[in-house]
């Protein structure tokens, strides 16, 4: 059975490494360091992990990932590829593989696509089974990720011609066209750095722009 969690958290300790601890990332204002440091915190620290997505509780969150990041940079690389300690909650049964397949390759783009010499020329396709397997991540994310901060209804098409719709009806639809990958990446806020064909009215374009990024914008 594929393990895409374990190869994604390996293409991304490679990544980092190969950066340095100093570089740019996707993720605003986060060096590699503070990504590395974050990356630990989250499987770590299970008592500052809730401020990652709850408000209230991130200046605490903040604080003690800032005292990760003072460790030497090889060190967070260590503790991140040497994977989940026993106490984590990741490391229960099957909770790597369902909650770390679509964090660490998003990850690891960031890493990627904040190179300046990134291209979309650049992009490598992803093997065909993980390919597959954020696809079937994708409606979820999209009713998560996109559907409450979309102005507008958005089809997102697979090259195959399986399509996943979400957002508001009764509004213009935009229409997002590419590999998993790309649509995942919009779903996350990365849309600028994607290799999607986009299609839609000027005033819906317009609205989304606002919400997520769009490539080109």
């Amino acid at each position: 059975m594929s393990n895409h969690a374990l190869a994604e958290r390996h293409r991304l300790t490679e990544l980092l490494a190969a950066a340095g601890p100093d570089a740019p990332t996707l993720c605003a204002g986060w060096t590699t360091r503070d990504l590395a440091a974050h990356l630990v915190l989250r499987e770590r620290r299970l008592d500052a992990a809730a401020g990652i997505r709850v408000a209230a509780l991130a200046p605490y969150t903040r604080r003690v990932q800032d005292a990760y990041a003072e460790r030497p940079y090889e060190e967070l690389l260590r503790l991140f590829r040497s994977g989940p300690p026993v106490h984590s909650l990741f490391a229960l049964p099957g909770a790597d593989e369902a909650a770390n397949t679509v964090e660490y390759f998003v990850h690891a783009e960031d890493v990627l696509r904040a190179d300046p010499s990134w291209t979309p020329a650049s992009v490598t396709p992803l093997p065909p089974g993980r390919s597959e397997a954020l696809w079937r991540r994708l409606p979820l994310l999209a009713r998560l990720e996109a559907a409450r901060r979309t102005p507008v209804r958005l089809h997102l098409h697979h090259p195959d011609g399986r399509t996943v719709t979400t957002g508001p009806t009764a509004t213009p639809a935009v229409d997002l066209t590419g590999p998993p990958a790309e649509l995942l990446l919009f779903l996350y806020g990365r849309g600028a750095r994607t290799t999607l064909t986009v299609n839609g009215e000027p005033d819906a374009l317009e609205a989304l722009s606002h919400a997520l990024p769009l490539p080109g914008r």
